[in-house]
């Protein structure tokens, strides 16, 4: 009997099919884990001989802590500002390549009643304000290219650095940091607001307390339409550095805002750590239609390739199982959400786009407003308790930037370990290069670097001293 070709052909594909499950299914020898593994694109360099973790580094108090202000646009200003209301500072130079930003800065320190700072403006100045001898702490708000420059160069010359977020820009980077903290023995702080959020502070403290159980999941956003900024080309960011990026590279750019907070409270690099992560980009979109808008169809920026697709959505998994979402979307005509949510095992809390809090056994639906503010009120951090009404008054974000600032200084100044320290810096903005490769390559899981190279249990929870 004649057998045709189809008769022939579909139960070899049956059986080739049987088989590539067979190959797929876990043996006795063989579990889970191993059937999927994420890419480790980036391997962890050994440690370079002589140097040891600066995990809960603690260094010499400074009584008075002399700043230089590198950077003082809108942001650099407005810390400028802040920092005349602390107290144990003094601010001895401030470096920008635009003479009126130093005008504004050097305006403020006279308007109250401070000494002028020495100023710089050239090029490369920047290592000149990093030289001397009189600086403790460097403050860096340039845009985001020089972050780890400077950082790197001000801890080979001995000072402690805080850095405008994301601290960098690449995994290399991110190494560089790491490296350099660890050989100089020196402080590099990322300068993430956010952690020192009220509401944010409130959910830690929650947390700590165990108010919400376990947590199992954990979600964070910077959605922020930032169109008439990125193309704004007279007062928006410095030499538009911020469309740049947007139109070179597709990755979640700025992940830090809403990822610090999270970290904090599921304790990564202090009990736990992010094994690996998965991205996915939508195209691009809003970028072009609102060029086209402003500037017209045929104009140079309507026709520009921006690689960065509108939303960018990272999931991570953690050592002990637990999962993290993050997404960054700055192109898109949307409310600001900086999507702030915890799930545990006993309860949930979020902040953006509505401010909520569910507890077992009545977790089906919110509390009250008036049951929330009195839970907010109970576990209200000790921190806002101590600086809250002066944070709110000197403003910043509503006084979240003056209790970052006050917490610094506090902590130079009686020789404590930062509430946030170099690893936080490195894995929180490797999220933007990890992410850009995943997207690269169809959502591949790529591994996350362990920036601690082991030493992530040496502690076993975030302690702000």
């Amino acid at each position: 009997m004649k057998t045709s070709l189809k008769q022939f052909l579909v139960p070899m594909m049956v059986l080739a099919f049987l088989i590539g499950i067979g190959a797929c299914t876990p043996t006795e020898n063989q579990s889970n884990d191993t059937l999927f593994t994420a890419q480790e694109l980036f391997p962890e360099p050994p440690r370079p001989e002589g140097q040891t973790d600066v995990i809960e580094l603690r260094v010499d108090p400074i009584e008075t802590v002399r700043i230089a202000f590198i950077g003082v646009g809108s942001r650099g200003t407005g810390a400028v500002r802040r920092y005349t209301f602390l107290e144990g500072v003094k601010i001895v130079a401030l470096c920008d390549l635009v003479p009126e930003n130093l005008e504004k800065a050097q305006n403020i320190l006279v308007e109250k009643g401070l000494p002028p700072a020495d100023t710089y403006s050239g090029t490369e100045d920047w290592k000149k304000v990093c030289e001397r001898e009189d600086v403790d702490l460097v403050y860096v708000c340039t845009h985001w290219d020089l972050h780890t420059p400077i950082a790197v160069y001000a801890m080979e010359q001995g000072k402690h650095v805080a850095t405008e977020v994301p601290a960098a820009i690449s995994i290399d980077e991110c190494w560089q940091l790491v490296n350099t903290a660890e050989k100089t023995r020196r402080h590099c702080m990322q300068l993430e607001n956010c952690n020192y959020d009220f509401f944010e502070l409130a959910t830690l403290n929650m947390a700590r307390e165990g108010l919400l159980g376990e947590i199992v999941h954990a979600e964070g956003a910077y959605i922020h339409d930032l169109r008439k900024l990125n193309f704004n080309t007279e007062d928006g960011y410095w030499d538009m550095w911020r469309l740049r990026h947007l139109e070179n590279r597709n990755a979640n750019l700025y992940p830090t805002h809403g990822f610090g907070p999270l970290c904090h409270i599921m304790n990564i690099h202090r009990g736990d750590k992010m094994e690996y992560l998965v991205s996915l980009s939508s195209d691009q979109f809003g970028m072009t239609a609102y060029a086209e808008q402003k500037f017209g169809k045929d104009s140079d920026y309507a026709k520009r390739d921006y690689k960065k697709g509108d939303m960018s959505t990272t999931l991570i998994k953690t050592h002990k199982g637990k999962s993290i979402l993050i997404q960054h979307d700055v192109t898109s005509p949307r409310p600001y959400s900086r999507k702030h949510m915890l799930s545990g095992t006993k309860g949930f809390v979020q902040k953006w786009p509505i401010r909520g809090i569910a507890l077992d056994p009545d977790a089906h639906s919110f509390m009250s407003d008036e049951e929330m503010e009195e839970l907010l009120a109970k576990y209200e951090h000790p921190i806002t308790k101590e600086v809250g009404e002066l944070a709110r008054k000197v403003g910043g974000h509503g006084g979240m930037d003056f209790t970052m600032d006050y917490r610094l200084i506090y902590c130079l100044r009686n020789g404590l370990p930062l509430d946030q320290d170099v690893y936080d810096a490195a894995e929180w903005s490797a999220i933007i290069e990890l992410s850009e490769k995943s997207i690269e390559n169809q959502s591949m899981p790529v591994k996350v670097p362990d920036f601690t190279r082991g030493s992530w249990e040496k502690v076993n929870s975030v302690t702000y001293h």
